[in-house]
């Protein structure tokens, strides 16, 4: 029981991982534009994750507001 229970948290561990680097691909394939307007979604004070992201990959671009 245990084992199978091991096996499924490493599991959803392996997928989370996996989800958030396909998230962050998905951020880095935006155009210009579509990255400034989520960034401008997502800029509230304290800044999300997503938010964070998408900050990166402008700052990655050198482009900003």
């Amino acid at each position: 029981m245990l084992k199978t229970r091991m096996k499924r948290v490493a599991d959803r561990g392996d997928h989370a991982v996996r989800r958030l680097a396909e998230i962050e691909a998905s951020i880095a394939d935006l155009s210009n534009e579509d990255l400034l307007d989520l960034a401008d979604i997502f800029k509230a004070e304290p800044r999300s994750p997503i938010g964070d992201m998408a900050f990166l990959e402008m700052a990655r671009r050198n482009i900003s507001f």
